[in-house]
């Protein structure tokens, strides 16, 4: 973490869909310069200007311009700052240049990454200069993959009390979830398939459980590319966002020392079979989804709502359960709320060490505590 710098975080995008809404929950919850010193930076200083007023932002909220094509801006905006929450992406676009400049300056880092292929190669390239700097860079602080990731956590965690220690098996069950997609996760999706036809290599990473743990495989999980009927919880179909957060819970466990065991095996399905309340397939939208900029309406955004059961499995067959239930849509609702609150829960969590980081993993129980209090999430033991 940067210590001296002016400002606690910096919301980097703040002019675009979920930049916005991120930036409208610090404002709202916040103010300016009383708990959370922060800032809003994007390409435009009259954009910025625009979207402070229209979020009811104070008129003293400072404004930082920065571009993506302009790496020295990226690094003049990171040394002003403990942290910086980005929502510019697709990310393996325009979110590498803002990484290596993190690392450098050992300025922490919060995205919304759903891209596994880009952070492999961003855990490649930058884990040991960012363990070196102190720059923490926490990948995935949203809807992929916090309630998953977390939500592992907290089902190990309640293992570890009921049962004696944690599970060496935990299935996530989305149990019921309404929400839509935005134009950034439709753009990502398509950037990470044009990626992999470009470097085949990078399908690699894509297709494993372990993509995101160098030098580590553990157990294969149950195959989860089809319906079928599963013992704990009836109908079960594929769960679109599985690719990215299985690797994201494999990723914790090896960061957290394998708290969960070497042979700790996951996976990710949605209730109810077919037609079940998991998110559509980015290939079935009409035209390739929404595009960058919009996203569900203010309404769809609070009517919308997530829950996730968790089932673990002892290794004598005992069970808890537990889950993790969210109060806005998922995508952006509560994605907006779970990052601005895991960026200031990282900036007040001065002792969590430099490396490329997931939220659970750096965070722990302190995350659990701070997104019940500020983000309307709920963990709860059935």
């Amino acid at each position: 973490m940067n210590p001296n710098a002016e400002f606690d975080l910096i919301v980097y995008g703040a002019t675009g869909y979920t930049g916005r809404l991120v930036a409208e929950h610090l404002a709202q919850r916040y103010g300016v310069g009383g708990e959370v010193k922060w800032a809003m930076a994007g390409r435009s200083a009259a954009k910025l200007a625009q979207v402070r007023d229209e979020i009811g932002a104070p008129k003293d909220t400072p404004l930082v311009v920065a571009d993506a094509a302009d790496p020295a801006s990226l690094r003049d905006m990171v040394k002003r700052t403990k942290a910086v929450i980005t929502t510019v992406g697709p990310y393996q676009l325009y979110g590498s240049d803002l990484v290596a400049a993190c690392v450098e300056a050992g300025t922490d880092y919060l995205d919304l990454c759903g891209e596994p292929n880009w952070m492999r190669r961003m855990i490649d390239a930058h884990e040991a200069a960012a363990k070196k700097s102190g720059a923490r860079i926490l990948f995935s602080c949203g809807f992929d993959s916090i309630p998953f990731e977390l939500g592992v956590y907290f089902a190990q965690e309640t293992a570890k009390a009921k049962l004696g220690g944690p599970a060496p098996r935990v299935k996530g069950r989305v149990r019921d979830m309404k929400g839509g997609l935005s134009g950034g996760t439709a753009a990502s999706g398509k950037a990470t398939m044009e990626a992999i036809q470009k470097d085949p290599s990078q399908l690699a990473v894509m297709m494993s459980d372990y993509g995101l743990t160098p030098g580590f495989v553990g157990p294969a999980a149950p195959a989860s590319n089809a319906p079928y009927d599963d013992p704990d919880v009836g109908p079960v179909a594929p769960f679109m966002m599985a690719v990215i957060n299985v690797k994201n819970v494999h990723r914790s466990n090896l960061l957290m020392g394998h708290a969960y065991g070497t042979d700790f095996a996951y996976d990710e399905m949605v209730m109810g079979g077919p037609g079940g309340p998991g998110f559509t397939d980015l290939g079935s939208l009409p035209g390739g989804g929404p595009k960058p900029g919009e996203g569900p309406t203010k309404e769809e955004r609070e009517t919308g709502f997530f829950d996730v059961l968790f089932i673990a499995t002892g290794a004598d067959g005992r069970q808890v359960r537990t889950s993790v239930k969210g109060d806005r849509d998922p995508g952006y609702g509560s994605t907006s709320k779970m990052l601005a609150e895991t960026g200031i829960c990282l900036v007040n969590t001065p002792d969590a060490p430099g490396g490329i980081w997931t939220p659970g993993a750096a965070l722990q129980g302190r995350l659990v505590e701070r997104l019940s209090k500020h983000a309307g999430l709920t963990f709860t033991v059935e």
